[in-house]
């Protein structure tokens, strides 16, 4: 399945009491996951389309993923990660359409 878009729905229980499917809820952003080398193979997808709530950050979107259980739960609770091209802090907000790439760690020498 490497290359294919799966879009998926994600439960947002760590945003408190709002309901999981996000029209219900009120505003909410679309983003897509973009996933690279061992991520990738681990994941069995290079990209995930995602929507949250509006005003959620890096952080939460890694929370909702590795919330998914297996094998999402072997993303480290801290990847290095770039919104549209620019690497990003965990705390950075998330808007429609941005681009979140999982960088997997590499080794050298």
């Amino acid at each position: 399945m490497t290359g294919t878009v799966r879009s998926v729905h994600l439960g947002v229980d760590s945003f408190g009491d709002r309901p999981s499917d996000p029209h219900l809820r009120g505003a909410s952003v679309s983003v897509q996951a973009l996933f690279f080398a061992s991520y990738r193979d681990l994941l069995g997808t290079s990209k995930l389309d995602v929507e949250l709530p509006d005003g959620a950050t890096v952080a939460d979107l890694v929370r909702e993923l590795r919330g998914r259980g297996a094998p999402f739960t072997s993303l480290p609770k801290e990847p290095a990660i770039a919104v549209n091209r620019t690497y990003a802090l965990h705390d950075e907000t998330l808007r429609s359409g941005d681009e979140v790439a999982f960088i997997p760690p590499v080794a050298g020498g």
